[in-house]
């Protein structure tokens, strides 16, 4: 099954975070931090959003930094992803 978002949304892939910590300490699962940085699986058209016209700028396999708690995460053939607004997306990653 595929995702194509609608508007100024975009599909992405949470990156795993680090299990270890600098200093070598393996953290248990309930003290690692939701990770913030996430690969873009899928970019809608753009267009006119609220009035106004959106270019998307983002591409799928850009790495992008995000709002800790941005989105709608959704389940789909076992995959975990997160729909949200190109807005929502603070910086891209390379």
């Amino acid at each position: 099954m595929t995702i194509k978002p609608l508007s100024d949304r975009i599909v992405i892939k949470m990156v795993e975070a680090e299990e270890t910590t600098k200093s070598g300490i393996i953290l248990a699962g309930s003290a690692k931090e939701k990770p913030q940085i996430a690969e873009v699986v899928a970019v809608g058209p753009g267009g006119i959003v609220d009035g106004k016209e959106v270019k998307m700028y983002l591409k799928p396999g850009n790495r992008v930094l995000m709002s800790k708690y941005a989105g709608t995460e959704i389940k789909l053939d076992g995959q975990e992803y997160t729909i949200l607004r190109q807005d929502d997306v603070l910086a891209i990653v390379e």
